[in-house]
């Protein structure tokens, strides 16, 4: 409908087995039981390896609670169409989505409140930044965090990703509104109560469909055929499935034999084996079809009539007639193991003639050059969502003057009046007066040097390397600046910068303070709080799990001094590996449950265990970097650096290198080893 948009549904219960991890650890506990007689034996594990395919094939795929924006407002409905949170549009006075991410903030008249993730709403920021400014609803997108707003005393940050999404709403409207711009399709005449609406208006029923040219040349005798995109072999997926298959079938069978074989009561060495075949037979199972499930074949079929995509089990058709414009870009599909939205890189979003978002139809296995071409070449009006890519044609030698190539060994120059072109006798043949010339940067580009000419208005008309030029940065640069020209080198100041911190850094470790005497902890500014940065979730799973094999080495350990005592190794080991267990779950929950976390704030850089215990605090005039030192042998670790260059602080967790780097600059602390009394290359020279 074209008077609301809804957001991705998720699918909860999907066609996998429920509980498939806890059933086939069951499995494995049953198998070391001395259940009798055999057979019984034998059907339980069976049947907890097969109980939570059966669960799953019962419960089935349901739709789950999704979001949507509508007139009246942003909704949260339930899968019975129960509406269970609202916020009404006439309490929402702006909305907000930091590009960083892609969290939606509601602004209202007490307060801003956090709704959520994009990605996790099912929400895309094109389709929900056109249905908000449509619905009158006013919405910006920053390029920032959602953190940007705690921030009162600082600028609003720049919104070059809301520029993007304007670009783009205005090839669907120029879409929307002259269909026949392609100049592949026939013109025909569109009638007049065709024109889309306003997309800031919320009126939306007064308008009837709308003609579209690819309906009547479909079938023509020029119409292009219909062209295929498959994105996976379908060999590849049956060797996956047939090698899972069989593991399970070899897994069944052992057990089966050992269960022939016994006579009255399996042995625990024969419980054992068993039970160990159980889990590998499950283990394999649950991971094959969760592989299979996540790399489902994408196929489309695109023709002139119509769009045709099947993705797993969905499929979608699109019809032409529908289709305004298909955005090619990042996008949102529904993961076939769990379920719940998750980004892709590529996909098509649909949209109609009233900007109303028709499809999303997934793509992310595609090829996107093969795809843009064959939606191009059946006349659909494809946007695509990045920035545009200068050619080298627009952006390098071929946008020098002709005179330039006509004038054998000529050079620029800096004259009094402006920039000029000296021929090998040096006389200046052409010229760019001063008054047309607003401001001239230097720049590094692929580690050349380069020149931009910027005119009065700020609009860049001119753009060379310096090597085609045949000047030197420096002579460029000291001449214009000679001759009263703007001149902006941003990397040669920097330089400069760079060079006076490192002479001037000798200095400062005479009056270094001393960590050794100074006290170990500072106390930290109530009124910063910062950014809390923790280990990440697979360095803490690695934890435990070498805890918990660290405690079961000591346990068959212990079970072999204690053999002879309880009765043999068995006996021993059937006591020794549960407690192992549980002791390495146990030590592992203990330290998980204090782990030290990392605090960023304008203050400096600390160590907080997570009952709020200051374990080191460094403030920010004693930090000279932040960052990984794999300079010694084993795993690299991450420092923190005096401005001299000595490690101050090491830190044993691995936590998110990208957030800590953000914290890092968005706070001022130094990012990476300082250079102390190594020299800095300067700018690239001619």
């Amino acid at each position: 409908m074209d008077h609301e948009l809804v957001g991705l549904r998720p699918m909860a219960g999907r066609l996998r087995p429920v509980g498939g991890g806890a059933f086939a650890l069951a499995a494995f506990v049953i198998a070391l039981l001395p259940v009798r007689p055999v057979w019984l034996w034998m059907v339980l594990i069976v049947a907890a390896c097969a109980l939570p395919w059966a669960a799953g094939a019962i419960v089935g795929p349901r739709p789950a609670p999704y979001w949507r924006l509508t007139t009246a407002g942003l909704e949260r409905v339930d899968r019975r169409g129960v509406v269970t949170a609202r916020y009404e549009r006439t309490r929402i006075e702006e909305l907000a989505v930091t590009a960083d991410d892609g969290v939606l903030t509601v602004f209202h008249k007490f307060g801003r409140t956090a709704v959520g993730e994009l990605a996790d709403m099912g929400l895309e920021p094109l389709p929900l930044f056109i249905m908000a400014r449509r619905f009158g609803i006013p919405i910006h997108v920053l390029d920032a965090d959602v953190s940007t707003f705690s921030d009162d005393d600082e600028p609003a940050p720049g919104r070059v990703s809301e520029k993007r999404l304007l670009d783009q709403e205005a090839e669907l409207l120029r879409a929307a509104h002259d269909p026949m711009a392609d100049d592949t399709v026939e013109q025909t005449p569109v009638p007049a109560h065709a024109t889309p609406p306003n997309p800031a208006s919320a009126d939306v029923t007064a308008h009837g469909p709308v003609a579209n040219p690819r309906e009547s040349d479909g079938n023509g005798p020029n119409a292009p055929a219909p062209v295929r995109l498959v994105s996976s072999s379908i060999q590849a997926r049956g060797r996956l499935a047939a090698l899972g298959l069989l593991t399970a079938l070899l897994a069944l069978t052992m057990i089966a034999r050992i269960a022939v074989q016994a006579i009255g009561e399996v042995d625990f060495s024969a419980r054992l084996a068993a039970g160990g075949w159980a889990l590998l037979g499950a283990a394999v199972l649950i991971a094959t079809r969760r592989r299979l499930a996540r790399t489902a074949p994408i196929r489309w079929e695109i023709t002139g009539k119509a769009i045709r995509v099947r993705g797993g089990h969905r499929g979608r058709e699109v019809a032409a007639a529908d289709v305004a414009a298909i955005v090619l870009g990042p996008g949102l599909t529904l993961d076939g193991w769990t379920g719940e939205p998750r980004s892709i890189p590529l996909s098509g979003l649909v949209f109609g003639y009233r900007q109303e978002l028709l499809a999303r139809l997934p793509a992310d296995k595609l090829e996107p050059f093969q795809l843009a071409h064959a939606l191009d070449e059946h006349a659909y009006h494809v946007v695509t969502s990045g920035p545009r890519a200068l050619k080298p044609s627009e952006y390098g030698l071929d946008g020098l003057p002709e005179v330039f190539a006509q004038v054998p060994g000529g050079r620029l120059v800096v004259h009094d009046d402006g920039l000029g072109w000296a021929d090998a006798a040096g006389d200046v043949v052409l010229r760019m007066p001063s008054d047309r010339i607003g401001g001239i940067e230097l720049l590094t580009i692929g580690g050349h040097a380069w020149l931009r000419v910027y005119d009065s208005d700020g609009e860049e008309f001119f753009a060379a390397p310096l090597s085609v030029l045949r000047i030197a940065r420096t002579e460029l640069r000291e001449s214009a600046r000679q001759a009263g020209l703007t001149v902006t080198d941003a990397e040669y100041d920097a330089y400069l910068n760079a060079a006076f911190h490192g002479t001037v850094s000798g200095f400062a470790t005479a009056t270094e303070p001393d960590l050794d005497s100074a006290p170990a902890v500072a106390p930290l500014p109530a009124n910063d709080p910062g950014v809390l940065l923790d280990a990440t979730w697979r360095s803490r799973v690695w934890a435990s799990a070498g805890t918990v094999l660290l405690c079961e080495a000591v346990a068959v350990l212990g079970a072999v001094w204690l053999s002879g005592d309880l009765g043999g190794f068995g006996i021993a080991l059937a006591w020794c590996a549960p407690i192992g267990v549980l002791l390495g779950l146990g030590g592992s929950w203990l330290y998980d449950w204090n782990r030290s976390q990392l605090r960023v704030s304008g203050a400096g850089i600390a160590s907080i265990t997570r009952r709020g215990r200051v374990e080191w605090n460094l403030v920010h005039q004693t930090v000279g970097g932040v960052g990984v030192d794999d300079s010694e042998q084993g795993l690299p670790r991450l420092v923190v650096w005096s401005p001299a260059g000595r490690i101050m602080r090491r830190v044993s967790f691995v936590t998110d290198l990208r957030a800590l780097r953000q914290a890092c600059e968005r706070y001022g602390l130094p990012w990476g080893p300082p250079a102390a009394g190594q020299p800095k290359p300067p700018p690239p020279e001619l």
